[in-house]
């Protein structure tokens, strides 16, 4: 299980079984570092890239990568994901197995829906057992979200 701090980001909760986020674009790097030399006056170029760089926050804050799946290689991930979920939630907390399989079920079909839509990340240890987060974007097509599994992760308060 993973542990993400959500307190930064405004996270809704849809089917009782996913958590959503909403992320913004925004630019890192390109710090002006002064040396105190004049490149002009040396013959040098002040016409240097920046290293201004457009990131997802979330995904940037925390340090996912990229990876890809066609259907037929998420829906194996994503049922020997579920059923690891399941048999968790049978030993620590029964009364939300229902719950799970029936939320997790209608959301995987949304995804499988659209699977052209979707970006798929680990995290940073690239753990092939981990869970996944999910990336797509808002009906207004500009505003990306993430999604994770409620169950998959154990809730802090910071």
């Amino acid at each position: 299980m993973i542990i993400y701090t959500v307190n930064a980001y405004d996270v809704k909760l849809v089917d009782n079984v996913i958590y959503e986020a909403d992320c913004s674009l925004v630019k890192v790097g390109g710090d002006n570092i002064d040396i105190g030399a004049n490149a002009s006056a040396e013959g040098g170029d002040e016409d240097v890239d920046d290293g201004v760089e457009t990131v997802n926050n979330v995904v940037y804050s925390f340090r996912l990568q990229q990876t890809a799946f066609d259907k037929k290689s998420f829906l194996t991930y994503i049922k020997a994901y579920m059923k690891q979920i399941k048999a968790k939630l049978q030993e620590t907390d029964p009364e939300q197995v229902e719950v799970f399989e029936k939320g997790a079920q209608a959301y995987v079909k949304k995804v499988i829906g659209s699977f052209k839509d979707w970006e798929f990340y680990t995290g940073e240890s690239m753990d092939p057992d981990a869970m996944l987060v999910l990336l797509n974007y808002r009906e207004d097509g500009t505003t990306p979200f993430v999604a994770i599994w409620k169950h998959g992760v154990r809730e802090e308060k910071i």
